[in-house]
């Protein structure tokens, strides 16, 4: 499944956020100003960034909202996407810049950074309910994870997330419980 650019870069922004939050390890990973600047470097955004401690917890804030776009189906993820939308005042535009061919922003530059993340992750979240690919929008299967992420693999097979080493690690497991069970 291939969305846009921009929807991809959008949706990987989301779930790399609501991935800092405490987790079954219960550390924040983004407590202070160089996690922050870190999460912009990863993440970029275009317009009025301050890096500040106000628009640090501004965007720390937006991180449970998100976070339950990952614990809907579709439908239910509608309501929460509107509703951002709405908060954020949303007026689509089509923009060029940077590398960027023409794609949408539904705020100004200026407007803080936490509105546009929040703004940009619902029109993203737009983009999959249409495509009718929200199987895509996954919480990890690895029994000690809670990180989230969206398949975009073209099978649609992805199992874990990409924070941690999810997947070599259930498959060690599992080969160590294969390895249990054929010697006793």
């Amino acid at each position: 499944m291939v969305f846009i650019h921009d929807t991809q870069q959008n949706l990987r922004a989301a779930s790399y956020l609501v991935n800092t939050m405490p987790g079954f390890d219960g550390e924040d990973t983004l407590a202070t100003l160089e996690d922050f600047d870190d999460y912009l470097r990863v993440n970029p955004y275009t317009g009025t960034i301050r890096r500040d401690e106000e628009e640090l917890a501004a965007v720390r804030a937006v991180r449970p909202r998100l976070r339950q776009l990952w614990e809907v189906d579709r439908e239910g993820a509608v309501p929460l996407v509107n509703e951002m939308l709405r908060d954020g005042r949303a007026l689509p535009r089509l923009v060029i810049h940077d590398d960027f061919d023409w794609h949408i922003h539904a705020t100004s530059d200026d407007a803080p950074l936490a509105t546009r993340i929040l703004v940009e992750a619902a029109l993203a979240f737009v983009d999959v309910i249409r495509a009718d690919e929200y199987g895509r929008v996954r919480v990890c299967a690895a029994d000690d994870c809670d990180g989230v992420y969206v398949d975009f693999s073209k099978n649609g097979s992805k199992r874990y997330c990409d924070t941690g080493n999810c997947g070599n690690r259930m498959n060690v497991n599992a080969y160590r419980r294969r390895k249990a069970r054929e010697t006793a």
